[in-house]
């Protein structure tokens, strides 16, 4: 009566509700056995071990990981210093060897430059006779000399300025 009141069959409710009981049907089992499977792997995680044991075993990897931690903290300081330090290491080279008399072969003389990241350092010329070996060195500051440099020595400094160095920051 209230349906015909209404406008609508009694028959359409029916069906609907029972499609909404099928679904919570289907949703229910569908929950069950998800839980089911948690339940399995927490019975699995928890097998042989009781709470002190794995409380125990949590606490000794936080322990463990405040371990790594402050290591990698000292690591990276060492590392940081390493790299400060390196910048005054000499890391660029240029070495040109040469016959400064035409008379002896062998190129037995040659000119060493040797500078840090900063350009500054020192160019070592040895100069090779029959009477002996002369070195001389001369100071290099920002890529340059007080004092004219020979064309070996020119040579040997733009070889090292032109060397990318061993720092890998760079």
């Amino acid at each position: 009566m209230i349906s015909e009141y209404l406008g609508f069959d009694s028959d359409y409710i029916i069906l609907g509700l029972a499609a909404f009981c099928v679904i919570l049907f289907i949703l229910t089992v569908v929950n069950m056995a998800k839980t089911s499977k948690l339940r399995k792997k927490y019975e699995a995680f928890m097998m042989g071990k009781d709470a002190k044991s794995l409380e125990e075993t949590l606490v000794t990897r936080l322990s463990q990981v405040d371990k790594l931690i402050s290591a990698n903290e000292a690591n990276e300081k060492n590392i940081r210093k390493m790299f400060d330090n390196m910048k005054f290491t000499f890391q660029k080279v240029g070495l040109v060897k040469y016959d400064a008399f035409n008379e002896m072969g062998g190129k037995l003389s040659f000119s060493l430059a040797m500078l840090n990241e900063s350009d500054n350092g020192f160019v070592l010329n040895a100069v090779h006779s029959r009477e002996g070996c002369y070195t001389y060195i001369k100071e290099i500051i920002d890529g340059n000399s007080i004092i004219t440099l020979a064309e070996e020595e020119q040579e040997a400094l733009k070889m090292a300025k032109e060397s990318t160095g061993s720092n890998p920051a760079k």
